[in-house]
């Protein structure tokens, strides 16, 4: 039987994703290992999951259901350091072979990373932190939602990789001091996306312990992104910021700042931005700060807010900025947004970094859903979710997100991608678990980015699921899963059920 792996097109210049960025995650992820003590364990486990699907309609179609069986079997193994307190790496890596007996009777191969890793080279002065990940990603919002092993129509494997060496410096009482090098990459696999390399440089001074009520920091960043069929982009950014505590719970802050930009030729992408704000403390378990201004692209805001009781955890954020695909890949300073979902039972620091969900296999969600467009684009992220304890054996979590992004090309226009979602599980007994899941999503795209007509679709998903511990190295699942999709565009409207079963081994 002939298994094609996800390879580019004929002719193109660019490797497959999964190669270039598996060789940038070893890279990444042990160069900051090789400068470590010598004395790291390492842990290392074999895994080996499988999984068998039923689906009425594999194609997602309006017009043409049709009924498939498709079975999957994924080796795979887990890295992780263990016993060195400066430095730690986590790899998650997994092959994935896909029969699909219905439909196209199809076949493929997928591979799947996520690494991330970090050390402290010199005490208190020199870092690095390292990280790559191979996924499969959604290409466009008017095509198949479906995951690539159902359906692998409109998914493209795509590799993001990083590396970035940097040093921080306390000056007495006086100041803080960091400056830190980049160099990151992201890979699409078929062209969907253009490639890109990207180098950046950022420093910064700020207040040390000799300020008590008043603070200031100084900034300055540069990132430069080479792409290998478009216009190389430039984002260049200085700002100076002052703060002052009103009290111990109170404070307020401004930030003035210049951004010298180059990524369109027809529009002015500089200009002198502020912002002012203010942040509240009233307990440990409670914060917000929320801040408004001008940027040369208009009023800028942003917020940032959180509480957790016994039970529960609240969070809610909003940021406006200048993005792109590539910067998106591989940008994770927002990762309480990104962070799709965790093991039961996962339990993260308040401030989680890579590292920190990479080692609890949690799912991120880095492009929130949306195509893999080009180009520059305005983003604007709302994210909120709560999850809570409710008895000793029900825990429920409720998040919504809405994304929108507006590009600065007059031949992609605007899209928009809202989702509302909620999931309970309930522990029938220590080893066996119901769970249950219901989202809703829209997708909007003005009549420039959905090529003629403005289109919009709801997605409405429904999941019921049984799960269970068999032993402490083997578990499976049983699943049923009810998807519809309403459009306003003709023959886009489609049903779908589907039963999977999955099985999990540990060795």
């Amino acid at each position: 039987m002939a298994v094609p792996e996800n390879k580019l097109r004929s002719g193109s210049a660019s490797p497959a994703p999964h190669r270039q960025a598996l060789r940038a995650g070893a890279v990444s992820v042990f160069t900051a290992l090789a400068f470590a003590p010598a004395a790291a364990d390492w842990r290392f486990e074999p895994t080996l999951n499988a999984s068998a699907i039923y689906t009425d309609n594999v194609n997602q179609s309006a017009t043409k259901p049709e009924d498939a069986v498709i079975l999957s079997v994924t080796p795979g193994f887990t890295l992780r350091s263990e016993g060195l307190r400066r430095a730690q790496a986590t790899v998650h890596y997994g092959l994935t072979g896909v029969a699909r007996f219905g439909g196209d009777d199809s076949d493929d191969l997928y591979h799947n990373l996520s690494a991330a890793g970090k050390a402290e080279l010199v005490e208190d002065f020199l870092f690095i932190d390292g990280n790559a990940r191979v996924s499969q990603e959604l290409i466009s919002l008017l095509g198949s939602p479906a995951d690539a092993e159902v359906n692998n129509s409109n998914r493209a494997t795509v590799g993001t990789y990083s590396i970035s060496p940097y040093i921080r410096k306390r000056l007495g009482t006086f100041a803080n001091a960091q400056a830190r090098y980049t160099a990151s990459g992201a890979i699409f696999e078929n062209d969907v996306a253009n490639d890109s390399s990207s180098n950046s440089f950022s420093a910064g001074l700020n207040s040390g312990t000799r300020f008590d009520d008043l603070s200031w920091s100084l900034d300055y960043s540069i990132r430069k992104t080479d792409y290998r069929r478009s216009a190389d982009t430039t984002f260049e950014r200085v700002s100076a910021t002052m703060g002052y505590a009103l009290s111990r719970k109170f404070r307020v802050f401004g930030t003035v700042g210049e951004d010298t930009n180059e990524y369109l030729s027809a529009t002015d992408t500089s200009g002198s931005f502020y912002r002012v704000g203010f942040g509240w403390s009233p307990t440990r378990r409670t914060s917000l700060e929320a801040s408004g201004g001008e940027s040369y692209f208009g009023p800028v805001y942003s917020l940032s807010a959180s509480h957790r009781t016994r039970q529960t955890r609240w969070d809610v954020r909003y940021s406006e900025d200048v993005s792109d695909i590539s910067r998106l890949a591989v940008d994770y300073s927002n990762l309480q947004a990104v962070t799709a979902s965790c093991p039961a039972g996962t339990v993260l620091p308040d401030k989680p970094d890579l590292l920190d969900l990479v080692t609890a296999k949690c799912d991120l969600n880095l492009f929130f859903g949306t195509s893999l467009a080009n180009n520059v684009f305005i983003s604007r992220l709302l994210t909120a979710g709560v999850a809570w304890e409710v008895g000793a054996r029900t825990t429920v979590s409720v998040r919504l997100s809405d994304l929108t992004r507006e590009f600065q090309t007059s031949t992609q226009g605007e899209d928009r991608v809202q989702t509302v979602s909620g999931t309970l599980t309930y522990r029938l007994s220590p080893t066996t678990s119901v769970n249950g899941g219901l989202s809703l999503s829209r997708n909007s795209l003005d009549s420039v980015a959905a090529g003629g007509t403005a289109r919009e679709d709801d997605i409405l998903s429904f999941s019921l699921g049984l799960s269970r511990r068999f032993t402490d190295q083997l578990n499976g699942a049983l699943t049923f899963r009810h998807t519809q999709r309403d459009s306003n565009a003709a023959n886009s409207d489609y049903d779908e059920n589907r039963l999977t079963a999955t099985v999990g081994m540990r060795f």
